[in-house]
Protein backbone atom coordinates (compact mmCIF):
# COMPACT_ATOMS: atom_id res chain seq x y z
CA UNK A 1 0.00 0.00 0.00
CA UNK A 2 1.75 3.24 -1.12
CA UNK A 3 1.76 5.98 1.49
CA UNK A 4 -0.10 9.32 0.50
CA UNK A 5 2.45 11.53 1.55
CA UNK A 6 6.36 12.55 1.77
CA UNK A 7 7.23 11.89 5.44
CA UNK A 8 10.21 14.31 5.97
CA UNK A 9 13.61 13.01 6.78
CA UNK A 10 14.39 12.79 10.12
CA UNK A 11 17.63 15.38 9.57
CA UNK A 12 15.10 17.84 8.59
CA UNK A 13 13.16 17.68 11.76
CA UNK A 14 16.65 18.01 13.76
CA UNK A 15 17.31 21.25 11.77
CA UNK A 16 13.97 22.87 11.19
CA UNK A 17 12.44 21.76 15.16
CA UNK A 18 15.57 20.39 17.25
CA UNK A 19 18.16 22.78 17.22
CA UNK A 20 16.45 26.14 17.19
CA UNK A 21 14.15 24.75 20.04
CA UNK A 22 17.62 23.87 21.90
CA UNK A 23 19.34 27.08 20.69
CA UNK A 24 22.37 25.22 19.33
CA UNK A 25 24.78 25.83 16.18
CA UNK A 26 25.26 22.58 14.13
CA UNK A 27 28.83 22.86 15.52
CA UNK A 28 28.01 22.49 18.98
CA UNK A 29 25.69 19.95 18.60
CA UNK A 30 28.14 17.77 16.64
CA UNK A 31 30.39 18.17 19.40
CA UNK A 32 27.40 17.23 22.07
CA UNK A 33 26.50 14.12 19.79
CA UNK A 34 30.38 13.38 19.35
CA UNK A 35 30.48 13.64 15.74
CA UNK A 36 32.01 15.87 13.25
CA UNK A 37 30.23 18.96 11.82
CA UNK A 38 30.24 17.50 8.56
CA UNK A 39 28.76 14.33 9.57
CA UNK A 40 25.36 16.11 11.31
CA UNK A 41 25.41 18.34 8.37
CA UNK A 42 25.04 15.75 5.70
CA UNK A 43 22.33 14.14 8.16
CA UNK A 44 20.88 17.37 8.84
CA UNK A 45 20.73 17.71 4.84
CA UNK A 46 18.75 14.76 3.66
CA UNK A 47 22.29 13.12 2.62
CA UNK A 48 22.62 10.67 5.21
CA UNK A 49 20.39 8.13 6.99
CA UNK A 50 19.89 8.21 10.72
CA UNK A 51 21.75 4.96 11.78
CA UNK A 52 21.38 2.39 14.50
CA UNK A 53 24.43 4.76 16.31
CA UNK A 54 23.46 7.79 15.56
CA UNK A 55 19.54 6.87 17.31
CA UNK A 56 21.36 5.75 20.52
CA UNK A 57 23.67 8.55 20.62
CA UNK A 58 20.42 11.26 19.91
CA UNK A 59 18.52 9.19 22.91
CA UNK A 60 21.50 9.96 25.15
CA UNK A 61 21.91 13.36 23.98
CA UNK A 62 18.20 14.81 23.99
CA UNK A 63 16.97 11.61 26.34
CA UNK A 64 14.10 9.33 25.62
CA UNK A 65 11.62 11.78 27.82
CA UNK A 66 12.33 14.93 25.07
CA UNK A 67 11.55 13.02 22.08
CA UNK A 68 15.08 11.18 21.64
CA UNK A 69 13.74 7.71 21.98
CA UNK A 70 16.11 5.87 19.59
CA UNK A 71 13.19 3.81 17.98
CA UNK A 72 11.56 6.90 17.16
CA UNK A 73 14.27 8.63 15.18
CA UNK A 74 14.78 4.81 13.35
CA UNK A 75 11.08 4.86 12.71
CA UNK A 76 11.33 7.93 11.22
CA UNK A 77 14.68 7.13 8.88
CA UNK A 78 12.18 3.60 7.83
CA UNK A 79 9.11 5.96 6.97
CA UNK A 80 11.28 8.33 5.11
CA UNK A 81 13.47 5.39 3.44
CA UNK A 82 10.07 3.32 2.80
CA UNK A 83 8.45 6.12 1.31
CA UNK A 84 11.35 6.70 -1.49
CA UNK A 85 11.41 3.21 -2.28
CA UNK A 86 7.77 2.75 -2.84
CA UNK A 87 8.59 6.04 -5.54
CA UNK A 88 10.50 3.75 -7.77
CA UNK A 89 8.92 1.23 -10.12
CA UNK A 90 7.84 -2.17 -8.85
CA UNK A 91 11.11 -4.79 -8.98
CA UNK A 92 9.91 -7.70 -11.09
CA UNK A 93 9.98 -10.50 -8.25
CA UNK A 94 8.51 -13.94 -8.54
CA UNK A 95 5.90 -14.81 -6.32
CA UNK A 96 6.86 -17.41 -3.51
CA UNK A 97 4.76 -20.95 -3.11
CA UNK A 98 2.27 -21.02 -0.45
CA UNK A 99 3.49 -22.24 2.27
CA UNK A 100 3.54 -25.99 3.72
CA UNK A 101 1.60 -26.67 6.37
CA UNK A 102 3.75 -28.71 8.97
Amino acid sequence: MARMFNPPHPGETLREDVLPALGLTVTEAARQLGITRTALSRILNGHAGISPEMARRIEVWLGPERGGRAELWLGMQMDYDLWLAEQRPIPIVERAPDLQAA
